[in-house]
């Protein structure tokens, strides 16, 4: 008879996302995700199969807390440009109020894993895509009411603004001067002009 899962499966992936932030995925040892979630190796194994299976559980639940909320803003309004900058804005924000310059799962998903582990390509690009359609609308909307010029092409628009934000997290890892990211973060908003 197997024995009955005693422990919060959202909780151990919530400890595992910030040590895989923290470390990387190959920086974080079994030891560090056991350690964190207060579990057992056989217990982390029991339940997601691998390390690379609580990886991927992690990378799921990042999109659901990072990336969704965001998806969800911009498709909240109908005010484009207002939107989409208090977006850069709200991210800037998590940057530089992150006193432990945790990395963007995403970005590090990006250069750790992605080259390799086609599991790892599918979450990120799945993330990266909803972004860039939701900005796209939005964008697209915005041009048929005269809001936004509407001889720029707004799926390019949308792109930029993703490669932006990733950007903005990159360099806010470096160095999270919060004038330094907004300077660029408004260069990068005049494309809506």
């Amino acid at each position: 008879m197997a024995r009955t899962r005693e422990f919060d499966l959202d909780a151990a992936v919530d400890a595992a996302m910030g040590v895989f932030r923290a470390k990387g995925y190959e920086g974080a040892s079994m030891r560090d995700l056991a350690e964190a979630t207060n579990l057992g190796s056989g217990s982390l194994y029991a339940a997601f199969g691998s390390k690379e299976g609580l990886y991927l559980a992690a990378l799921d639940r990042y999109r659901q807390r990072y990336a969704t909320p965001l998806v969800e803003i911009l498709r909240s309004s109908d005010d484009a440009r207002g939107v989409i900058r208090a977006v850069f804005v709200g991210v800037i924000d998590d940057i530089v109020g992150d006193g432990q310059r945790m990395a963007c799962l995403i970005v590090g998903a990006a250069m750790e894993r992605a080259h390799f582990d086609p599991r790892v390509v599918d979450r990120l690009r799945s993330t990266t895509q909803s972004l860039e359609l939701a900005l796209y609308d939005l964008i697209a909307e915005a041009q048929l009411r005269g809001q936004i010029p509407a001889d720029r092409n707004a799926g390019d628009l949308a792109g930029f603004l993703v490669s932006t934000l990733q950007g903005l997290r990159v360099m806010g890892a470096i160095n999270s001067d919060r004038a330094a990211l907004m300077r660029s973060a408004e260069v990068a908003l005049h494309c809506l002009d």
